[in-house]
């Protein structure tokens, strides 16, 4: 689970300016994190099937946010698969 002051780590690193939160960038950015850390979560606690469900939850709602962002804006999508390594 991200504590607060990961997650405004996060957002600082992938805002477009002062004030966002909501973007898709930031969206994708918390998600990716949250997904890192379950994902080693899992690596330890192989039989915890609800976190397994959350997890699957946060890929297809990052999936979405990514089509999204493919769709309304190529370049910012590009640059934001690059910057999270999500190719």
């Amino acid at each position: 689970m991200l504590t607060t002051k990961k997650k405004s780590l996060v957002i600082k690193k992938s805002q477009i300016h002062d004030k966002d939160t909501g973007s898709p960038e930031v969206q994708v950015a918390i998600l990716s994190r949250s997904i890192d850390d379950l994902a080693n979560h899992l690596k330890k606690h192989k039989k915890d099937n609800h976190s397994r469900r959350g997890l699957i939850k946060m890929v297809a709602d990052r999936r979405g946010h990514l089509k999204y962002l493919e769709r309304k804006d190529k370049v910012r999508f590009a640059a934001l698969t690059k910057k999270l390594k999500l190719d």
